[in-house]
């Protein structure tokens, strides 16, 4: 990611792009062009140290939002032990080290894991997305303590993965929940 890469990059509004269940939902920019290119390096081609461009990206658009003095706990996403095995690695995770080192948040992946190994939700319509992800995660309520949670994931589809995480920690009584994506689909627009 080059300097000019980067700066061809243009961030959306710094407000919610939807809410989610009364949940406002952020993106930083549209997923298409370099951002499409730096989530997928990061994402499926090891490029681990891009994942410091994908947070610089989510933090510059952070520091403009109403959100920017408050303080969070960062929650990426998480994927299956079995597909963690299998990739070596969760991007998400990656990415919420970085944003945590510029933002003074700490992260705390453990509060919510994939207890069901899901399919790939990119081939999925919205409601098989929505049936793939029923009862996906489980929240560890011993491990909340009153934070602001910032929920991160790379990009913004139909919106069911954060739906299922909002539900998860509502049925865990955890409703300080704010959800940010790197990028979303040009029909959030």
């Amino acid at each position: 990611m080059c300097s000019k890469c980067y700066e061809q990059i243009q961030l959306l509004a710094p407000q919610p792009i939807i809410f989610l269940d009364n949940i406002p939902v952020f993106s930083a920019g549209v997923y298409a062009k370099n951002i499409q290119k730096l989530i997928r390096a990061v994402k499926y081609h090891n490029q681990y140290e891009l994942a410091h461009f994908q947070a610089k990206l989510m933090y510059d658009f952070w520091q403009k939002t109403e959100n920017a003095g408050k303080y969070f706990v960062v929650v990426p996403v998480p994927l299956h032990k079995k597909r963690l095995k299998k990739r070596k690695y969760n991007h998400m995770s990656l990415v919420a080290d970085e944003f945590a080192k510029m933002s003074g948040y700490e992260v705390r992946e453990e509060l919510i894991t994939r207890v069901k190994d899901t399919k790939a939700q990119y081939k999925l319509t919205k409601e098989e997305r929505k049936i793939n992800l029923k009862d996906a995660f489980k929240a560890d309520k011993s491990l909340y303590n009153g934070e602001n949670l910032l929920v991160i994931d790379d990009i913004l589809t139909t919106g069911s993965t954060l739906h299922e995480i909002i539900a998860e920690f509502r049925k865990n009584g955890i409703e300080k929940i704010t959800c940010f994506t790197t990028s979303c689909t040009a029909a959030h627009l």
